[in-house]
């Protein structure tokens, strides 16, 4: 072990500088700034090596964080930008999106031992940042190219990191979006303040450059169906993710201004790329000078509520049915949240709301926690007679996301779903009903976090790999004979 490691005890936790909130309360910018090298080494050098790292276990890539730690605090900056990618395909997104207080960091031994966690995503971030300023990160060249192909159903974390994967063993992979972007929601569904663009748009560019084939603005179903992406690949991968909003039926929710989240933060987004985007500008989807109420605890409210500051909003209100510590969001988007100025009004839930033609009132109630239910947090359950009103001119719908009807939309109907409408498969192997049909990501497991959708991706690549291999070895290609002497 590296002398320099074991500092927990003589050297404080220290986060990268954050930006004051009444600064970056003005603008999209991300609000840490960049380790320097010898503060990220020093960090780094916190780590307790553990016998058993509990960090690793509870990272859903089972990245090897404390081997890139060691080599951080050595400066070896280079391979551990090795180390850290070699299970992690976008070490520079989830250093940025995780939720480490969920997971690594949460489980850091030493944060339990009351010394304060090792800042792994922060670190985590440097190094990768690093290797893309010292052109460490080399495009893909496979040692093989193969003969086969694969066909892949979304440009989001998990098609990307399944593309990679397969691009790197030689296969020809072409990947279809409907969108004209590259990167599902880390472009159009993740406000700039948690992940600026330019960093998914060099990733997919990079991506690009080793051999990968991107056919954006393509539906499955309208340009193409899912029968034609079969007989064009020799297996095809379907990653859409979950992009049905789950809504809620209370009397005024068809009024104007109440909105779903993804509308809102696709719109900011948009504009933010420099896209014309006509609701936004029209005031439909802008919060500015607007009281705002955003509905849900998730991490996708917690981006709505955010976004509603930088655009301006008159004040900014988060309900929410169950209280803090049973929030799903990630603690430190909410802490965020508070220093920015939204208010959250815990234990309440929206029961209906006012307003001619459009809404100008929401009317909620309080809750209180009873049993736990299956989720293992106290059951939300009404207040009698404790309703209360507040002004909202946007009305913002965070409730969560389930599938797309995928075989009507991807005319289909042979692909077998669940009751949940996520696609059916073999767990061991991600293969649907349909030999040589995989699925991953959220659009098997349900709306889940980015990091989930990268090892699933992963995941999903080494299983096709070995069903093309086995078909391959089960029919071999001809061998043409040889010339007579």
């Amino acid at each position: 072990m590296a002398a320099k490691m074991l500092r927990f005890v003589s050297v404080a936790q220290g986060t990268p500088e954050k930006r004051p909130a009444d600064a970056r309360r003005h603008d999209f910018g991300e609000i840490y700034a960049e380790y320097r090298p010898e503060k990220a080494a020093e960090q780094a050098a916190r780590c307790s090596q553990c016998g058993v790292p509990f960090c690793q276990i509870h990272c859903p890539l089972s990245n090897n964080i404390p081997d890139w730690l060691m080599l951080t605090a050595a400066g070896r900056l280079e391979e551990a930008y090795e180390v850290s990618s070699a299970t992690n395909n976008m070490p520079e997104v989830c250093g940025r999106i995780c939720p480490q207080d969920r997971l690594c960091e949460g489980n850091c031994v030493i944060e339990s031992a009351g010394h304060g966690t090792v800042t792994i995503g922060a670190i985590e971030k440097f190094v990768t940042d690093t290797a893309w300023e010292q052109g460490w990160v080399k495009p893909i060249r496979p040692a093989l190219e193969r003969a086969q192909s694969v066909g892949i159903i979304g440009a989001g974390p998990g098609g990307l990191a399944a593309a990679e994967q397969l691009r790197r063993k030689g296969y020809r992979v072409h990947v279809y979006d409907r969108y004209d972007r590259v990167g599902g929601l880390l472009i159009y569904g993740i406000p700039n303040f948690k992940l600026e663009k330019p960093i998914v748009e060099r990733r997919a560019k990079w991506l690009a450059e080793g051999g990968i084939v991107f056919h954006l603005n393509t539906e499955v179903g309208r340009d193409v169906t899912l029968a034609e992406l079969r007989r064009r690949h020799d297996a095809v991968l379907i990653a859409t993710g979950v992009y049905k909003a789950r809504d809620m039926q209370a009397p005024g929710s068809g009024l104007a201004g109440i909105v779903q989240a993804m509308t809102y933060l696709t719109a900011s987004n948009r504009k933010g790329l420099g896209d014309k985007v006509p609701e936004f500008d029209s005031g439909k989807l802008n919060a500015e000078g607007k009281n705002v109420v955003v509905i849900g605890g998730g991490d996708t409210a917690m981006d709505c509520v955010r976004t509603a500051v930088r655009q301006g909003a008159k004040s900014v209100k988060c309900l929410y049915r169950r209280d803090r510590e049973n929030m799903p969001g990630s603690m430190r988007e909410v802490k965020h949240a508070e220093e920015e100025g939204v208010e959250f009004i815990w234990l309440s839930a929206p029961e209906g709301f006012d307003g001619k033609g459009k809404v100008s009132t929401a009317i909620a109630h309080r809750m209180r926690l009873g049993a736990r239910d299956a989720t293992g947090r106290g059951a939300p359950v009404k207040v009698e007679n404790s309703a209360f009103r507040m002004p909202a001119d946007l009305v913002i719908k965070a409730l969560g996301f389930d599938p797309e009807p995928l075989p009507v939309l991807f005319k289909a109907p042979e692909l077998a779903v669940t009751d949940w409408g996520t696609v059916k498969v073999d767990h061991r192997t991600l293969m649907s009903n349909l030999d040589g049909v995989f699925a991953a990501g959220d659009i098997v497991r349900g709306a889940s976090l980015v990091v989930w959708a990268i090892r699933d991706g992963r995941d999903a690549a080494a299983s096709i790999d070995r069903y093309i291999q086995r078909k391959a070895a089960e029919h071999p290609a001809p061998v043409a004979a040889a010339a007579a002497e």
